[in-house]
């Protein structure tokens, strides 16, 4: 049979680039229309992107031979931040050990035991807030999920070291996933510039997680329920090893869970009736409006697996080295899946389970995201202090556009709220897992 290469726009590889970082949501759903549901785009760091928003072919491509469709290698652009042994970096026999070591530490009663840590510092960062003045809330969540992560998943308890990790933690993310979208920026430029910023703030964080990482050895898990302490003690990783799982539990759990939070809140606050059942403290209706939310503002756009040989996708041929993304936001703005899929529903979601090849937030496959069952716990313990604790109002009752923040898209105004009143602190049931 004769090969078919998928189609695409045949603008310039640096055109096609600039447009994908100033307008992918809009290019996506243009070239969806004009192309179908499998094209290709040539934008930087891949040698052909082919976009897949076929509920069938991601199906297949999820549950095609790891072996064959690398995650690992679709992932490259992370190792600058996260380093070389990060499992998002890892691929075939390796990435299924590492997966498999680090798996039970998200599951089960294990999480149960955050809960009320989780409140704890979601109430602590609520009674913070003022009164009758607009702010944004994203840069709460931001402080919320991060102290989580210092808390539950590092196990710093000495307050000082906290606050240096809260200090400089954001210093790296911020200025490493700049330099990580332009390698332009991946130079210290004779001691200034984004790199040379994170480098010197992540030399620091190195330096207290290695320190963490002795402690936990030393304790041998004693009286500890922290994450790390729980990886440390059921494997043999080194030192190193352990450092990249780390940094990619805070790059994935603390932005990611942080911009989700921010999302829900925006989403929520511009209809009532969600509102009104979330005030009432629906834990149930809470848990579809999340989905609700990571279906329409997705935090990602794309699911990547990097081909080692040729594959036929949509009637079309795949060359080897060419990485396909499965696209969460066109698959998730599909009205066949989703009725009037660009109304906020969460009542979608209120008999049906999401489905694993149509609902993606958190990737699928063997590659799902290890921390998806402590994300939403996490969402749903956070969100519903806030809905029962506040009357929050939207600072503009007009929508806000996403926007780019390296590979995630953020509320544009950062999700700004006005708080008209404050409840105080109550110890609820613990929201289910």
């Amino acid at each position: 049979m004769e090969e078919r290469l998928p189609p695409g726009p045949r603008l310039p590889r640096t055109l096609q680039g600039l447009r994908f970082l100033a307008t992918e949501h809009r290019m996506l759903e243009r070239y969806r229309r004009r192309y179908g549901d499998v094209f290709a785009i040539n934008v930087w760091p891949f040698q052909r992107l082919v976009v897949v928003a076929d509920p069938a072919e991601v199906k297949r491509i999820f549950r095609g031979d790891p072996e064959e469709l690398r995650a690992g290698e679709g992932n490259a652009i992370l190792e600058p931040l996260l380093g070389s042994e990060s499992v998002l970096l890892l691929d075939g026999e390796k990435h299924l050990r590492r997966r498999k070591l680090l798996l039970p530490a998200f599951h089960g009663d294990r999480m149960r035991v955050y809960g009320e840590l989780m409140r704890e510092i979601a109430d602590a960062e609520i009674d913070a807030w003022p009164l009758r003045t607009e702010f944004p809330v994203h840069k709460a969540m931001q402080r919320i999920t991060l102290r989580i992560i210092i808390r539950a998943v590092f196990g710093v308890t000495d307050a000082g070291r906290a606050r240096e990790l809260e200090e400089l933690l954001p210093e790296v993310m911020d200025d490493g996933q700049m330099a990580m979208m332009v390698p332009f920026l991946q130079h210290d430029f004779g001691g200034h510039g984004p790199w040379y910023r994170s480098n010197k703030a992540g030399d620091r964080v190195d330096a207290l997680l290695y320190d963490e990482i002795a402690r936990a050895r030393a304790d041998g898990g004693a009286e500890r329920t922290d994450i790390l302490s729980m990886i440390v003690s059921g494997s043999e990783l080194t030192d190193e090893q352990l450092r990249d799982e780390l940094m990619t539990l805070l790059v994935a759990g603390h932005e990611t869970t942080a911009t989700a939070m921010s999302w829900t809140v925006e989403r929520v606050l511009r209809h009532p009736h969600v509102r009104a059942e979330l005030a009432e403290g629906n834990d149930a209706y809470l848990d579809c409006a999340i989905k609700e939310t990571l279906r329409i503002r997705p935090v990602l756009s794309f699911v990547m697996r990097t081909l080692k040989s040729p594959m036929d996708v949509g009637g079309y041929t795949v060359p080897a080295g060419n990485t396909l993304g499965s696209s969460i936001l066109l698959i998730h703005r599909r009205a066949d899946l989703y009725p009037d899929p660009y109304a906020f529903r969460p009542e979608r979601f209120e008999e049906d389970a999401p489905d694993t090849y149509t609902w993606l937030p958190f990737g699928g496959g063997v590659r799902r995201c290890l921390g998806a069952a402590f994300a939403g716990f996490e969402m749903r313990q956070v969100l519903g202090q806030l809905f029962r604790r506040l009357d929050l109002r939207a600072a503009d009752p007009r929508p806000e556009r996403p926007a780019r923040r390296a590979i995630t898209f953020v509320p544009g105004k950062g999700a700004r709220v006005v708080v008209e009143a404050r409840r105080p602190a109550e110890q609820p049931s613990l929201v289910a897992a």
